[in-house]
């Protein structure tokens, strides 16, 4: 394994705590070479990147497909619309806005549907993710395929992951704001620096897809993610995201049975290496964490078409997060 050093102008100028730290975040990233899906790692602590690193080739600069952690940034651009009244709030019904899309003879429990229940994965209709994704995306209309899914559950009960209630999120917006996803993403955070979305899935009614198949490069993720570790600001001071929208986000209102994290609006809740921390989690390993305790927010991203789950390497990507708590905290 090649040894690395730090230049000697910063072993003179560097306070030994921060060349500590710096010396065992190396030394962490460089452990984690092992994860053999793992493709960049960034750390970023009081809106400075500490660390960074690329595996086998790859580069925190080059898009990749972020997956279901775009259903974190569907959620974002869903708070903001309420801000801007564009949305009414979350408990707007969804067949309020979708009317046209609603199936015939529907089950009466559609029209208690609310955009609350929608990003919290509790509309109550049977998912269009995992086994059932497939033929969703192979239907002539998407939306309307999502709301005629029949319910499992009532509105407001357990979690249903389902792609669908982010696609439906995607609807609502363009709806209600005649403009794409797409063009509000761009619009409503212009002002934070190396964001940027880049290919993007459109449904056959030309609506992007909410919640998968987006292209983010790991540092636009970071930049994502540094405004709700900043309280909702850009790095100029410029208000993106609400305080109040972020705390939303952020209260457990259900659980995964799977994992038994706890679920808020497009964040996933839980504690690692001792903290609390928020993430967002796509297939095959696209995770954002942010930790506010720490000031700390930090992008894993992963090789997109191994599953994470299953094979134990989300959980890995778990471990590994502890592992950097721990280096940050020791400064």
């Amino acid at each position: 394994m090649m040894t690395r050093f730090l230049p000697l102008a910063l072993l003179l100028v560097a306070p030994l705590p921060a060349l500590a730290q710096s010396l065992d975040l190396e030394a962490t990233l460089e452990r984690a070479d092992v994860l053999e899906p793992l493709e960049t790692v960034l750390v970023s602590v009081d809106g400075d990147v500490i660390a960074e690193r690329g595996y086998n080739g790859h580069s925190p600069d080059d898009p990749t497909n972020i997956k279901s952690a775009s259903k974190t940034v569907i959620s974002a651009l869903v708070g903001i619309a309420i801000d801007k009244g564009v949305l009414d709030g979350v408990d707007q019904t969804v067949a309020s806005i979708l009317t046209d899309d609603l199936p015939e003879d529907a089950d009466p429990r559609i029209n208690d549907i609310t955009i609350g229940n929608l990003l919290s994965m509790q509309a109550g209709l049977t998912p269009t993710s995992g086994a059932n994704y497939g033929r969703w995306v192979a239907s002539r209309n998407w939306v309307r395929n999502a709301l005629a899914q029949p319910f499992e559950t009532d509105p407001g009960g357990r979690m249903l992951y389902s792609t669908g209630s982010t696609h439906l999120l995607s609807a609502i917006l363009t709806e209600e704001s005649s403009q794409s996803t797409l063009s509000l993403a761009r619009d409503w955070f212009d002002g934070v620096p190396d964001f940027g979305i880049g290919g993007w899935e459109r449904d056959p009614q030309g609506v992007y897809l909410g919640g998968n198949q987006m292209a983010m490069s790991p540092r636009s993720l970071l930049a994502f993610g540094e405004v709700y570790r900043n309280g909702g600001l850009a790095p100029d001071g410029t208000r993106v995201i609400s305080e109040d929208w972020i705390e939303q986000s952020w209260s457990e209102r259900t659980n995964s049975r799977f994992t038994g994290d706890g679920y808020g609006y497009g964040w996933f809740l839980r504690e690692i290496g001792g903290e609390d921390v928020r993430y967002a989690w796509g297939y095959g390993g696209q995770m954002l964490y942010v930790v506010p305790d720490l000031n700390l927010t930090v992008v894993m991203t992963s090789d997109e078409n191994a599953p994470s789950a299953g094979n134990g390497h989300r959980d890995a990507l778990h471990r590994l997060l502890g592992e950097i708590i721990t280096d940050v905290r020791a400064d």
